[in-house]
C-alpha cells in the first residue's frame, strides 16, 4: 500500500475508530436521560444518577464535532487528489479555485468554532453559524473529484453523510432551546433519531464503497473495466 491509499483509509479509521464508539455512547445516554425524566415526571425514584444528561450533552457535543471533521476527511482527501492529479496535465485546476476550496475548510472550521462558542441567548447567531458550517460542507462536497453516487442517490454514501452531518450541526444549534420547550426537545430527538438511521446507513454504504474502491497501483486496470456489462478486457 501506497502513502495516497494510506490516506484514503483515513476515513474509515477515524469513523470506525472514533465516531461510531461515539454514537453507541451518546445513545446510550440518551436512552439514560430520557428514562430518569419519565421517571422524575412520575414522580417515582430512579436509579439512573443526574450526571447522565449532562454526559450525554457533553458527548452529543464531541460527535458533532467529529462527525464534521469526519466529513471533513472525506470530502477532503478526493479533493486534493483530483488537484495534484490535475497539476501533471496540461489542465491544472485553476489557482483561484484552490485558494477558494482552501479558505472553505478553513471557513467552515471556523464557522463551527463559533456555533460552539455562541452561547444560549444568541439565537440569530447558532442559526447564522449552524447555516454557514453546513453550506460550507456542501460546497466542498460539490467539488470535482468527491464521487457522490448520484446516479444512485438513495444508496450513496456521500448524501447520507452529508444529511447526518447537517443534522447533528442543526441539533447542536438548538441544543439550548431543549431545555426551554418540550417541542424543542421532540425535535431534538427527532432529528438525532433520523441521524441515527443514516448513521447505520453509512456503515452499510461504507462497507460496501471499500469493496469498490482498488488500491492505487489497481486503478488503471479496475477503472478500465466495464462496469455496466461487469466485463474486463
Amino acid at each position: 500500500m501506497t502513502i495516497n491509499d494510506w490516506l484514503r483509509l483515513m476515513h474509515p479509521i477515524l469513523a470506525v475508530s472514533v465516531v461510531f464508539p461515539l454514537i453507541g455512547m451518546v445513545s446510550y445516554f440518551a436512552l439514560q436521560t430520557r428514562q430518569r425524566r419519565l421517571a422524575v415526571q412520575a414522580k417515582e425514584k430512579s436509579k439512573i444518577p443526574p450526571v447522565v444528561g449532562k454526559e450525554h450533552v457533553n458527548l452529543g457535543k464531541w460527535l458533532t464535532g467529529a462527525v464534521v471533521g469526519l466529513t471533513l476527511v472525506g470530502v477532503g482527501h478526493p479533493i486534493i487528489k483530483n488537484i495534484v492529479k490535475k497539476a501533471a496535465t496540461d489542465s491544472p485546476v485553476p489557482q483561484g479555485t484552490v485558494i477558494f476550496i482552501a479558505i472553505m475548510f478553513l471557513f467552515t472550521i471556523g464557522s463551527l468554532v463559533c456555533l460552539y462558542r455562541a452561547t444560549a441567548p444568541q439565537k440569530l447567531w447558532r442559526g447564522l453559524f449552524a447555516a454557514l458550517t453546513t453550506a460550507g460542507l456542501w460546497i466542498l462536497g460539490s467539488q470535482d473529484g468527491v464521487f457522490r453516487r448520484t446516479y444512485e442517490w438513495q444508496v450513496s454514501h456521500y448524501y447520507y453523510g452529508m444529511i447526518a452531518a447537517t443534522l447533528m450541526i442543526i441539533s447542536l444549534a438548538i441544543l439550548p432551546e431543549i431545555y426551554k420547550s418540550k417541542t424543542w426537545r421532540k425535535v431534538h430527538i427527532a432529528l438525532n433519531c433520523i441521524a441515527l438511521l443514516f448513521f447505520i446507513g453509512q456503515g452499510i454504504t461504507g462497507t460496501r464503497d471499500l469493496l469498490e474502491i482498488p488500491l492505487s497501483w489497481q486503478e488503471p486496470f479496475v477503472f478500465g473495466c466495464d462496469f455496466v456489462n461487469k466485463t474486463c478486457g
